[in-house]
């Protein structure tokens, strides 16, 4: 079964290199993204932008957008950028320019928001000029959703229910909220149920290695709070695989999640689905097919 992984960091930030090191046991280089792409099936990711201008200062403050792919000179050819935004420095000459650009590469399948991370609202006038960019280049708006993997962040924020009245507003666009909204996954569920444009990416619920993924699959409360959620929404044509990578081996967090999911529907949940979000990765998966 092919896989595309719609959830995967390729960046310079501290935290990274540190989870990966001392917590997954990953090698955090392109060889090492490619080697577990190829040992897993996974025929292509969908990397999320964010940068730091000093190390550890992710949320950055100081960020100019768009927010990039910056690990390395040397970026795979299956991997794509979901272009992150730093509403603190989106007001700044050039910046809004620099984003459209950004937006017309053929690599460039979406925008991420990190809600949370920054303090603002996904409601917040200040995003208006990214909606509408996001419709004027047909690009999904990806959400960061949940708890916040730097404890800067403000939960207020990051909580799926404070997302709604987006999603209602522009209908015209569709959003993906990362993580399921963890741990407020039933939250998601009903917000999946009742919003045609929204779709949840699986990523991010373990940070650690094989043993610790193999540990959690055992832990039937654990378990059940992601299968709950995923049970209640049914919405098995909306969610999306993710890893979160380098936050855990691929391979490993595969396993878990088809734990999760009824057979029938891995297809579409590890695969097509992905493409439904992402147009333009669709028609790179499209051209690909006909050589």
């Amino acid at each position: 079964m092919k896989i595309i992984d719609a959830h995967v960091h390729f960046s310079e930030i501290e935290s990274f290199y540190d989870t990966a090191r001392n917590l997954a046991s990953i090698e955090y280089t392109t060889e090492g993204l490619l080697a577990e792409f190829t040992g897993s099936n996974v025929i292509a990711g969908v990397g999320m932008g964010v940068t730091e201008t000093i190390a550890g200062a992710f949320p950055d403050p100081a960020a100019a957008n768009p927010m990039l792919l910056d690990l390395n000179d040397r970026m795979p050819d299956n991997l794509f950028t979901c272009v992150g935004i730093n509403p603190e420095t989106l007001h700044l000459p050039g910046q809004l320019e620099a984003l459209e650009q950004s937006l017309q590469s053929p690599q460039t399948v979406g925008i991420k928001l990190y809600a949370g991370y920054y303090h603002y609202n996904v409601g917040d006038a200040i995003y208006d000029p990214v909606y509408r960019l996001a419709h004027q280049y047909e690009l999904p708006i990806v959400i960061h959703g949940g708890l916040t993997y730097a404890d800067g962040g403000l939960l207020k924020y990051s909580h799926p229910l404070s997302m709604e009245e987006t999603f209602l507003k522009h209908r015209e666009l569709t959003f993906m909220l990362c993580h399921l909204g963890d741990p407020w996954v039933m939250d998601t569920a009903a917000l999946l149920e009742k919003n045609p444009n929204l779709y949840a990416d699986l990523s991010g619920w373990i940070v650690g290695d094989k043993a610790k993924v193999q540990r959690l699959m055992g832990e039937q409360t654990y378990v059940d709070h992601f299968r709950r959620a995923i049970v209640f929404a049914e919405k098995y044509d909306r969610l999306v695989f993710g890893t979160d990578w380098p936050l855990v081996p691929l391979d490993a967090y595969i396993m878990f999640v088809k734990n999760l999911i009824p057979e029938q529907h891995w297809e579409d949940v590890f695969y097509n689905n992905a493409l439904s979000v992402f147009p333009k990765l669709r028609q790179w998966v499209d051209q690909k097919n006909k050589k």
